[in-house]
């Protein structure tokens, strides 16, 4: 008995920094956000609690659009990044000469530090003298300059061409890796037995990656879900708040207007979404774990 209390004591003394870590870093700010999203907190008055009311206010301005907006951001971005970091992947992982080299090549944008990238794309997109501008019109595409952030569509479409080319790399290695992990026997037999490069990859690598997919996308969904920097540094939620996602508008109310509880109550509902998406991960790598069991 004494034993094994002396080895329950020592696994507590074990997990409590992680225990401590979360209650500190993790709990209590969110259960304090919690409670500041009922109150009217802001920087000019008193607080005072209003139950549901910051609530209401999300769905009845302009949050709506905010969401869907959001939601159609994540999606393009996380889906081409699975896309070109997957197919990226494959092409690395090849027998193909110089492959060391474009392996190297996928870096810089990790390894570039975010800040800096997103300023180097800024000036890319600027219509008076950015690289991109300055191309489509020596091609000919474009009679003039054209200010990518300065329009809606394009400004949006820009935020996630930057978002896909930060993110790639990690998904293209991280890809990488689970494809080296898959068993070669299992190549050299569908070889044998006459099976070409589309049919191996579509029968043999995208079952086997596919739990990695899942994690990787998850994992991404998450990062973009939250992203702050790329639209803040680009556009800054504009122009006419066209690219302003969640995070973008809980920013500007909490921050920029100093309206505390409508910003907390905008942070609680992007914390339930995202444990809506970690519920349907848990879920779906649940069922993945036992299927071979049937």
């Amino acid at each position: 008995m004494q034993a094994r209390r002396s080895a329950i004591l020592f696994a507590w003394l074990l997990i409590a920094p992680a225990l401590l870590y979360i209650t500190v870093i993790v709990a209590y700010p969110l259960v304090d956000t919690f409670i500041l999203s009922f109150t009217d907190a802001s920087l000019k008055k008193t607080t005072n609690w209003v139950g549901w009311v910051n609530y209401e206010k999300i769905f009845n301005d302009t949050f709506g659009t905010v969401i869907v907006r959001t939601f159609i951001w994540t999606f393009f971005s996380v889906s081409i990044k699975m896309i070109i970091g997957t197919f990226g992947a494959a092409m690395l992982n090849s027998a193909v000469p110089g492959r060391t080299l474009f392996r190297i090549l996928t870096m810089p944008p990790w390894i570039v530090p975010m800040a800096i990238g997103i300023f180097m794309w800024g000036w890319m997109y600027n219509g008076q003298f950015g690289m991109i501008s300055g191309v489509l019109q020596r091609m000919g595409v474009v009679d003039g300059p054209v200010a990518f952030l300065a329009y809606g569509s394009t400004a949006f479409w820009a935020t996630v061409f930057t978002d896909v080319w930060i993110g790639v790399p990690m998904v293209t290695l991280y890809m990488m890796a689970a494809m080296q992990a898959i068993p070669q026997d299992l190549y050299e037999a569908a070889w044998t037995d006459g099976a070409g490069r589309a049919y191996r990859f579509r029968r043999i690598t995208l079952p086997m990656i596919l739990p990695a997919m899942i994690t990787m996308s998850m994992i991404s969904l998450i990062s973009t879900f939250n992203s702050f920097d790329i639209i803040w540094i680009l556009t800054r939620g504009g122009p006419s708040g066209e690219t302003t996602t969640m995070i973008i508008d809980t920013y500007h109310t909490a921050i920029g207007s100093k309206k505390y509880g409508e910003g907390a109550a905008r942070a609680v509902l992007i914390c339930i979404f995202l444990s809506i998406f970690c519920v349907a991960y848990f879920r779906v790598t649940s069922r993945l774990s036992q299927e071979p069991a049937r």
